[in-house]
Order: structure tokens, then C-alpha cells, then sequence
């Protein structure tokens, strides 16, 4: 059996903030690892702090039937800012 501590320490990404405080910034963590965008955690903590739940979940969703993107955050990012037009 690992401890914990060698288990965290084989994490995928290894760069992730560590001083998360709130549902929100788990959140943005989130999304940022499911996008495949960590270089950009603050973006996604402040989107997830600033903007309805529901609009990041259909954009998150939408995101992820896009099976033909290449890069993921830019889909993302086109989505949430045609969702925030309407």
C-alpha cells in the first residue's frame, strides 16, 4: 500500500495551486485540468468565481462532444463568449 504522500506526488499535474480555499477554485482547477489548459489556472478560478454555474457547465459539456478540436480551451472560450452574447 502508497502513503499519501507518494501519491500525491505521482499526481498528473504537478503544478496545480495548492492553497484552494473554496468550491470555486476547485472548480476553475477543474476546468482548467479538463481542458488540458494549466498554464492558465487564475482564468478559470475568476470565471468560475464571476459566472453562472450553469453557462460554464454547457460550455464545459459542449467542449467535450468537440471531439474534433485541437485545442480545447479555444472552444471553450468561443462557446462561453456566444453563450454570454445571448
Amino acid at each position: 500500500m502508497k502513503s499519501i504522500k507518494k501519491v500525491l506526488e505521482e499526481t498528473k499535474f504537478k503544478d496545480r495551486p495548492k492553497n484552494i480555499a473554496y468550491e470555486f477554485q476547485e472548480y476553475g482547477v477543474f476546468l482548467a485540468e479538463s481542458l488540458g489548459d494549466t498554464k492558465h489556472y487564475s482564468l478559470y478560478i475568476k470565471l468560475a468565481k464571476e459566472l453562472p454555474r450553469n453557462m460554464l457547465e454547457d460550455t464545459l459539456n459542449f467542449t467535450k462532444g468537440y471531439y474534433s478540436a485541437k485545442n480545447k480551451a479555444k472552444v471553450f472560450m468561443w462557446r462561453l463568449q456566444e453563450l454570454r452574447k445571448t
